[in-house]
């Protein structure tokens, strides 16, 4: 069992950043990739960023290349997601995920686990 907890989310003017922190716990977390999704109301969850524990090979969205970087903290269960240059458009739920990567360097979905989500609101 993985237990995922989220923190950091909070209102925010376009423009500025905000870092989300998702802390893994569990015997088998290493064993998972981390990834952080999010879901706008109305729509569906969507991939955001995804990190290897292993060799912590990165992989994004299209949507947020250049200004979302996904990274692990130094306790080594900690995994943050910085955004910068948040829009309006960025505001979601924001989840964290543990799972598989595929070969591709994607992410299997559904992952294994989900956290309770943390909820990031951009105002233009």
């Amino acid at each position: 069992q993985v237990q995922l907890v989220e923190s950091g989310g909070g209102l925010v003017q376009a423009g500025g950043s905000l870092r989300l922190s998702c802390a893994a716990s569990g015997r088998t977390f290493s064993r998972y990739a981390i990834a952080w999704f999010r879901q706008a109301p109305g729509k569906e969850r969507e991939f955001v960023a995804t990190i290897s524990w292993s060799d912590g090979s990165t992989n994004y969205a299209d949507s947020v290349k250049g200004r979302f970087t996904i990274s692990r903290g130094n306790a080594k269960n900690t995994v943050f997601l910085q955004m910068n240059s948040l829009k309006p458009e960025d505001t979601a739920a924001y989840y964290c995920a543990a799972g598989t990567r595929t070969s591709s360097g994607g992410f299997i979905y559904p992952p294994d686990y989900w956290g309770q989500g943390t909820q990031v609101t951009v105002s233009s």
